[in-house]
């Protein structure tokens, strides 16, 4: 009988087995630096569509206060155009601070007050107040559309195209549409005066 050492045989299950438990730890581990990597891009652009949500906000609320200096002096004629815009603008306020909340932050307040880009003394400025307020506004949703994801990105776009129509109505001609062609990608700051004006201080 041919004698029996008790390893012959089973030395080359030993090392497969070996071999097939270190593959699976490997790919165990690669598995799970992938879900590392996917969580920290995934987290990146969430809060990168915060900043522009925030941002878009923020640009909101200095519409609305522009669009009150405007109410106060834009004259009979522009009265009801003043009004649309203004409701306009609190409609979108509105959503976007329930779109901050739905992304678990609190929606950035409004400050107590905008410094103007120019003096608004008359019909002829608050119409030149409110195409500018239209044309900074316009710029920080084509940011939202380049931030936010699906149904969101089409309201952003919309919010866009109203933005360019009211200010090309408030100059009684057309424009290209702010954003889309002319500004480059980039970074949204989460400043509160993105397309507003600076808060007064």
């Amino acid at each position: 009988m041919a004698p029996r050492d008790g390893l012959s045989g089973e030395g080359p299950v030993i090392a497969e087995r070996a071999s097939a438990g270190g593959t699976e730890a490997a790919d165990g581990r690669a598995g799970a630096a992938d879900r590392r990597a996917r969580a920290v891009a995934d987290d990146k652009a969430e809060q990168a569509r915060l900043r522009a949500v925030q941002a878009a906000l923020a640009a909101e609320h200095a519409a609305v206060y522009g669009y009150g200096v405007v109410g106060g002096r834009i004259g009979k004629d522009g009265k009801a155009q003043a009004r649309e815009g203004y409701e306009a603008h609190r409609a979108r306020r509105d959503a976007l601070r329930r779109s901050v909340r739905d992304l678990g932050a609190a929606p950035r307040p409004a400050a107590a007050g905008y410094a103007l880009p120019f003096p608004v003394t008359d019909a002829a400025a608050a119409r030149r107040l409110a195409a500018e307020l239209e044309d900074r506004v316009a710029a920080v949703y084509s940011d939202l559309v380049r931030a936010v994801p699906g149904e969101e990105r089409k309201e952003a776009a919309r919010a866009l195209r109203e933005a360019a129509v009211r200010a090309a109505r408030w100059r009684d001609g057309s424009v290209a549409f702010p954003g889309l062609s002319e500004r480059p990608a980039k970074k949204v700051s989460d400043g509160t005066a993105t397309a507003g004006q600076a808060p007064q201080t």
